[in-house]
């Protein structure tokens, strides 16, 4: 359960040992006798699969709006480069939002996804309080927001700024 490049080297040339070979996750396999150039070529090409992959990866967890940054493996987030503190639920919220910008959530959809219980009662106090501290941290007036907006009677959103990962 790695990314780690794996490379079967062995004298078991069948058929049969191959597809065992690969059965058990190796990413290539050579038999001997084998040209060691052969080898390097091959060891080269799987690391640079491998971080062409984890590139790619870093890329899917970085999200960027406008001067807003959110990186969801860290679970940091950025405002025009300086850090910005939130809370779990507060990173949870930002990032449901900023992952769909311009769409709308009602204030019981952003219950059950943030928080992942079905709503009994009064969720919308609750996700209005959290997205109030947000802006808090992340806007730089808080009262007439650029970022999360509030689509009155229906629920938030967050604005469609630049270019998004």
């Amino acid at each position: 359960f790695s990314s780690v490049p794996i490379i079967m080297l062995t004298a078991r040339g069948e058929d049969t040992d191959k597809l065992l070979g690969f059965e058990y996750g190796a990413d290539d396999y050579i038999t001997k006798p084998f040209n060691i150039l052969e080898v390097k070529a091959r060891v080269k090409a799987l690391l640079r699969r491998a971080g062409t992959a984890q590139k790619k990866q870093e890329e899917r967890d970085r999200i960027s709006l406008g001067g807003l940054t959110l990186d969801s493996a860290s679970r940091t987030t950025w405002k025009d480069g300086a850090p910005v503190e939130l809370t779990a639920r507060e990173f949870d919220l930002l990032e449901l939002l900023m992952r769909h910008p311009g769409r709308v959530f009602p204030a019981e959809e952003i219950y059950r996804r943030v928080w992942g219980e079905e709503t009994a009662y009064a969720c919308e106090n609750t996700v209005m309080v959290h997205i109030r501290r947000i802006r808090e941290k992340v806007e730089l007036n808080p009262k007439e927001p650029d970022y999360i907006k509030v689509v009155w009677g229906i629920g938030y959103k967050m604005e469609k700024y630049g270019k998004s990962n």
